[in-house]
């Protein structure tokens, strides 16, 4: 339900980005602000989420101290906070799990967009749509923002980059583009053809190839809190844990966003 939020508030908002515009730091604008760009969909948001490459992050956080907002650094290893009273600027340099970090091709395809009334950048709809693909919390699911996405702008989406975006996740992009053609079946050839087929003769392979050796439970990359249960009772390996240890390959073809063509393991 949209929230109508103080002018204090908004103002605060504001406020942080005039700062780091006056500073030169480069930052996009994402979160609800973003989404309404693409889709005309308005959410009530509690904060404002602003995207940075990790050294502008921390330029950032020493401005906003500098001008006595209150500040916490490195939260969760992902993002610093910055508080003007009680409103909550985040600025964001990577993700939870590790794998849709900000990197230059945020800012090499971001757009122009007002926010707040000021000139702004905001990410990619394809980098939106791929961050936002992993998140699958219980409390936290951000499906129906993913096929509004696709239904507004997905004609006009870079899939081939996409997909070399999700790389080895490539199943949570199949996942995706399954639940769209559900919910729209007048709208399916918004994903094209090509695509859906390249994704679905991989899961054949997949059949195929049967089981995994390893006993490995990859649901904690997409919600670590829900799938804590089958590390610590159920025997399974950890596959977050698991899945940094392959990032960390020196083989491109295991690092999200790697070279195209590859299936990754499935």
């Amino acid at each position: 339900m949209e929230v109508r939020r103080s002018v204090a508030e908004l103002g605060a908002r504001t406020y942080a980005i005039q700062l780091l515009s006056d500073a030169g730091i480069p930052f996009l604008v994402g979160g609800a602000y973003a989404f309404a760009h693409y889709t005309g969909i308005y959410r009530d948001t509690k904060d404002l989420d602003l995207f940075l490459h990790r050294k502008d992050a921390d330029r950032a956080i020493e401005l906003l101290t500098r001008n006595e907002w209150r500040t916490e650094s490195e939260v969760h290893g992902w993002l610093h906070k910055a508080f003007w009273a009680d409103f909550l600027v985040d600025l964001i340099y990577s993700s939870g799990n590790g794998i849709t970090g900000i990197d230059e091709a945020w800012f090499e395809h971001s757009i122009p967009a007002q926010v707040l009334g000021c000139q702004c950048r905001v990410p990619p709809a394809e980098e939106i749509f791929w961050s936002k693909a992993f998140v699958l919390e219980r409390e936290r699911f951000d499906g129906h923002e993913l096929t509004h996405l696709l239904l507004k702008v997905g004609p006009t989406f870079d899939w081939e980059r996409l997909l070399r975006r999700f790389d080895r996740y490539w199943e949570v992009l199949l996942s995706h583009l399954l639940v769209f053609r559900f919910a729209y079946p007048s709208d399916r050839a918004i994903v094209p053809d090509w695509l859906m087929r390249e994704l679905l003769s991989r899961a054949d392979r997949s059949v195929d190839q049967g089981n995994w050796p390893e006993r490995i439970c990859r649901g904690r990359i997409l919600s670590p809190r829900n799938y804590r249960v089958d590390v610590d009772e159920w025997g399974y390996e950890d596959g977050d844990t698991w899945d940094v240890q392959e990032r960390k390959k020196d083989d491109p073809s295991l690092v999200a966003g790697g070279a195209p063509g590859t299936d990754g393991l499935h």
